[in-house]
This record gives structure tokens, C-alpha cells and sequence, in this order.
């Protein structure tokens, strides 16, 4: 224990002030820079999801300049410098660090495999939004009732995570319809379609479609229109839906399309002590 180095006597005490300095402006740069690519996002939207990316790789990339650089500035840069590092400092900042060294690691990983990007719709661990951040230490989701989820970086290198739009723009919608079993279903067909291919929002540059199945609930035996439509900008995802839903309820109300019967549920005594229950 007595020939163990300390560190504290190769940490020089100005170089400390040139770290601190260094992280302000680390951390100035990064901002200003995240104000440039939203406006450029907000001017060229076509690009808006490129510029993100591309201001998300920037940011990553100052904040671990300005890491290297304060450590540089902070110690002598001496071959037992870091002899006494490695071998006094090294266990100790890694166990107590381990958690962010992972998500570190694992932030980078993200920007190299690219499961997801900054801007895409996203869902995991039972949270849907949009991508804001992808930090060095985790990924900042913003749900569509504007609510900030913080996840770190390695939660997403062992669970599983569903991207919506891939770091396109445009995004495929679906949306169900239900109608009773004796309706014109052809004609509700039809209505569902020209409700898709009139939205302001929709993107019919790419293939749209209305497919019809059975349902079969335990109170209800029903057709469902199952309509998919790209929207135009994912920041419109809602506002198609609402769009759709509202020209497809008023044109089946309008042709006299009714909605599924429920089904009254009877029970016998033995159904009623815990069997199934038979549909009258």
C-alpha cells in the first residue's frame, strides 16, 4: 500500500481550470450546434431528417473531444502518469463507472448499426414517440402526449425496439374499421379508400390499401377495414388519423353503413360459477 502512486499528485491543478473550460465550451458548442440543425430542419424539411442525424454524429463527436481533451489538460502526460493511472485509477473509475462506460459504448453502437434515428417514431418497453436525443449516455424519446422518456443507451442492446419510418420522413399508418356483417362492403371498401387517397396528409407515392377480414369477439361478430396509408411527415401521424377516422365515419354514416351488433352474453348457472359464457 505504501508504494501505491497517488493519483491526486499527477493531476495539475491549473490544467483542472483548462478542463473545466474546456467542457463549457464543449458544452456551448453542442448547443449551438442543436439550435442550427433545428432551424435548418425546420427550413429544409425535406433534409430535416438527415440534418438530425447528422447534428446527432456532431454532438457525439464534441462531447468526446472535449472529454479527451480535458483528461490531456488535467494530468502529465508522462509514461508513469499513466502507469499510475492504469493501475490505481483504473479499477476504481471502472467499477464506479461501469454503467456508463456500457451506455457510452452502447451509444456508439447505435450510431453505427442505426436501429433508429433522431426524428423516427419509436416504441419500447411500452413507450411510443419520437427521438430527440441520442446522447452519449442515453436516448431521450418524446411520447405523443409530450411526455420526455430517458432510456440508456444499453437497454437497447438487449431488449427489443420497433422503428417506424428507418429515418425516412413518410411513414405507413394503419387504422381499423369495423362493420356489421350484413353491410355493403363494398361500398364501406370504397369510402375507407377515398377517404385515404383525399387526406392533405397522406403520401400516395407510395402504395396504400384497404383489406377486409372477419372479427370475432366474444361479444361481437364483425367485418374490419383495415386501411394503411403512408403520412407525409411523421409529425402528422395523429393528425391523419383523426383526418381519416373523421371522413370515414362521416361517409359510412352518410351511405347508412351501420357498425357491429353486440351480442348479448347469457349465462347459465354453470357458467356463472366460472365456465365460458354462450352467446345468445
Amino acid at each position: 500500500m505504501g508504494d501505491t502512486p497517488n493519483v491526486l499528485q499527477f493531476v495539475r491543478l491549473g490544467g483542472v481550470v483548462s478542463a473545466l473550460f474546456i467542457f463549457a465550451v464543449g458544452w456551448m458548442v453542442a448547443a449551438i450546434l442543436r439550435r442550427t440543425v433545428d432551424r435548418l430542419g425546420e427550413r429544409f424539411t425535406d433534409n430535416r431528417m438527415r440534418l438530425q442525424q447528422a447534428g446527432t454524429l456532431g454532438r457525439f463527436l464534441v462531447y468526446l473531444v472535449s472529454i479527451v481533451l480535458a483528461v490531456l489538460a488535467s494530468f502529465e502526460l508522462s509514461e508513469q502518469t499513466w502507469l499510475a493511472l492504469g493501475g490505481t485509477a483504473a479499477v476504481t473509475i471502472g467499477f464506479a463507472l461501469k454503467d456508463l462506460a456500457a451506455s457510452v459504448l452502447a451509444g456508439v453502437t447505435i450510431l453505427i448499426d442505426r436501429p433508429f434515428q433522431v426524428g423516427d417514431r419509436v416504441s419500447f418497453g411500452g413507450y411510443y414517440g419520437e427521438i430527440s436525443t441520442i446522447g452519449l449516455r442515453s436516448v431521450r424519446l418524446v411520447t405523443l402526449d409530450d411526455n420526455l422518456v430517458t432510456i440508456p443507451n444499453n437497454k437497447f442492446l438487449t431488449d427489443v425496439v420497433s422503428c417506424g419510418n428507418a429515418g425516412a420522413l413518410d411513414m405507413m399508418v394503419q387504422m381499423d374499421f369495423l362493420i356489421g356483417l350484413d353491410q355493403d362492403i363494398e361500398l364501406a371498401r370504397q369510402i375507407v379508400g377515398d377517404a385515404l387517397t383525399t387526406t392533405r396528409y397522406g403520401f400516395l407515392n407510395k402504395p396504400w390499401s384497404v383489406s377486409v377480414s372477419l372479427v370475432n369477439d366474444q361479444s361481437y361478430l364483425a367485418v374490419r377495414l383495415r386501411a394503411k396509408v403512408y403520412v407525409l411527415d411523421v409529425r402528422f401521424e395523429k393528425a391523419l388519423e383523426t383526418d381519416v377516422t373523421m371522413r370515414v365515419l362521416a361517409g359510412l354514416r352518410a351511405a347508412g353503413v351501420q357498425p357491429p351488433v353486440v351480442r348479448e352474453v347469457s349465462l347459465r348457472p354453470a357458467e356463472a360459477a366460472g365456465a365460458a359464457p354462450v352467446l345468445a
